[in-house]
C-alpha cells in the first residue's frame, strides 16, 4: 500500500530520519513505535505527503508520492493527527462532512454515510449537533476518526490518538479501534509510544530510534527475538504495560 524507499529527513541541519525502506502491507495494521524525537510522527507526515523527503521516494499504491498528486492522493487517505484537531468553530457534523461537502457530495449520501459511521464508531446521533468544547474527549476522538473515515479512504493515518485521554477512556477506544481496524480490513498505520497499545493494535510493530528503525515484527518478536540491546530496554522501560495487556488477554 505505502512504500518509502531510502527516505530521509533533516530539519535546519539535524537528521530526524535516517535513510529508512520501509513496506506498509495492505490490509493489516502497523505500528510505529519508540521514544519522543525517534522520527515516527515525521515517518507519518511524509507518507501522507504533508512534507517532502529531502532523498529517496514514498510511494502510495504504486504512485510515487509528489506536490503536483498530493492532493489528489491525500483523498484516498484517512488521517487522525494528535488531539483530534478538530474546527472548534464547527459542529461534529460539520467537522466530519466538511470534505465530502467541499467535493460535492449530495446531501443524501452524506446522511447515509454519516449513519454507517455513526454505528461504527458508537457516535451518539445527537451528538452531530454539538461543538466540540461540548463533547467528552472519548467523543471528539471519535468524530476525528469519523472525518478520517468519510471519503471511504484506502489507508487511515492515526497519530497518537488516544495519547491524551483518560486511561479507562483510552483502554475503551483501544478496544472498539481494534473491532474497527479488524471489520473494515484497511491499512492501517499508527504512531504510538505505548508498547502495550502498539502490541494490542499491531499486525506489525515497527521500532524507531534516533530517526532509524531497529527492529520490525511482532510484539513476541520483539520480545524474543530482540534485533539489538535497545529493544530489550525499551521493552523493559514498559514491562507492566505488557503484564497489564497479558493479564486482559488471559
Amino acid at each position: 500500500m505505502i512504500e518509502l524507499s531510502g527516505v530521509s529527513k533533516t530539519y535546519d541541519g539535524i537528521s530526524v530520519l535516517s535513510p529508512v525502506d520501509l513496506e506498509i502491507p495492505i490490509g493489516k495494521t502497523t505500528v510505529l513505535i519508540g521514544p519522543s524525537g525517534c522520527g515516527k510522527s515525521t515517518l507519518l507526515r511524509l507518507m501522507i505527503g504533508l512534507i517532502r523527503p529531502d532523498s529517496g521516494v514514498v510511494r502510495f499504491e504504486g504512485m510515487d508520492l509528489t506536490p503536483e498528486n498530493a492532493t489528489q492522493l491525500r483523498r484516498k487517505m484517512g488521517y487522525v493527527i494528535q488531539d483530534g484537531g478538530l474546527f472548534p468553530h464547527l459542529t461534529a457534523h460539520d467537522n466530519v462532512t466538511i470534505m465530502a461537502r467541499q467535493l460535492g457530495w449530495d446531501a443524501g449520501r452524506i446522511a447515509s454515510r454519516l449513519v454507517e459511521l455513526g454505528d461504527l464508531t458508537r457516535f451518539p446521533v445527537d451528538g452531530l449537533g454539538r461543538y466540540p468544547t461540548q463533547l467528552s474527549g472519548g467523543q471528539r476522538q471519535r468524530v476525528s476518526l469519523m472525518r478520517a473515515l468519510m471519503l471511504e479512504p484506502d489507508v487511515v493515518l492515526l497519530d497518537e490518538p488516544l495519547g491524551a485521554l483518560d486511561p479507562m477512556i483510552r483502554s475503551d477506544l483501544q478496544a472498539e479501534l481494534r473491532d474497527i481496524f479488524r471489520s473494515l480490513k484497511k491499512t492501517v498505520v499508527m504512531v504510538t509510544h505505548d508498547l502495550g497499545e502498539a502490541g494490542f493494535l499491531g499486525d506489525s510493530i515497527v521500532l524507531l530510534r534516533e530517526g532509524r528503525i531497529v527492529q520490525q515484527g511482532t510484539i513476541s518478536d520483539l520480545i524474543h527475538h530482540p534485533a539489538e540491546p535497545f529493544v530489550t530496554q525499551f521493552i523493559n522501560a514498559q514491562r507492566s504495560l505488557l503484564t497489564a495487556l497479558g493479564d486482559a488477554n488471559s
